[in-house]
């Protein structure tokens, strides 16, 4: 009977070690990690303008929207930012000469060093979607700028949601 107490205690401690460890996961990028790299891809349809998943386009074909937005400590691509990507992988698709430059970009907080590092993360989610979608990756160039070239100026969650993002950037424009 002792015994059996003795290995029912072990056995609880072990399962409360297991399930503490289990609930201290790493920080925000380790989590998206594993996500990043099974990146579903869903066809949103054709709008009445031609563009993908009713994204409008310019008098080229161009998708006219060329950014696109993260939340706060994150790289992973939400599905307004999709929609947007899937249209300029289509357009892309149509325009084989043409090669793009996505520039990822971070709000005011943090250090300098991991502010480059998320938005080149952030970038190369972008990039990585677009290959899914058939983009071939030596017509894309990644590049971050971190928190150096902010979209708006202000110091708060208003200013900081504009700079967290990847820019589509194309020759000429």
């Amino acid at each position: 009977m002792v015994k059996q107490k003795w290995k029912l205690g072990w056995s609880v401690a072990l399962l409360a070690l297991v399930l503490t460890l289990a609930g201290c996961g790493g920080n925000v990028q380790d989590d998206q990690a594993g996500a990043d790299d099974a990146v579903a891809v869903e066809t949103g349809g054709v709008g009445a303008d031609g563009g993908v998943g009713g994204e409008a386009l310019d008098a080229d074909g161009r998708p006219t929207s060329s950014v696109i937005y993260f939340d706060f400590d994150s790289f992973k691509v939400d599905d307004n930012s999709r929609l947007t990507l899937e249209s300029h992988a289509a357009y892309l698709s149509a325009n084989a000469g043409i090669k793009i430059k996505l520039e990822g970009h971070c709000d005011e907080r943090g250090t300098r060093e991991y502010n480059l590092a998320l938005g080149e993360r952030r970038a190369n989610s972008a990039a990585k979607l677009m290959k899914v979608l058939g983009l071939d990756g030596s017509r894309i160039e990644v590049t971050s700028y971190g928190e150096e070239k902010p979209a708006s100026e202000g110091h708060d969650e208003a200013a900081w949601s504009k700079n967290r993002r990847v820019e589509i950037i194309y020759p000429g424009k």
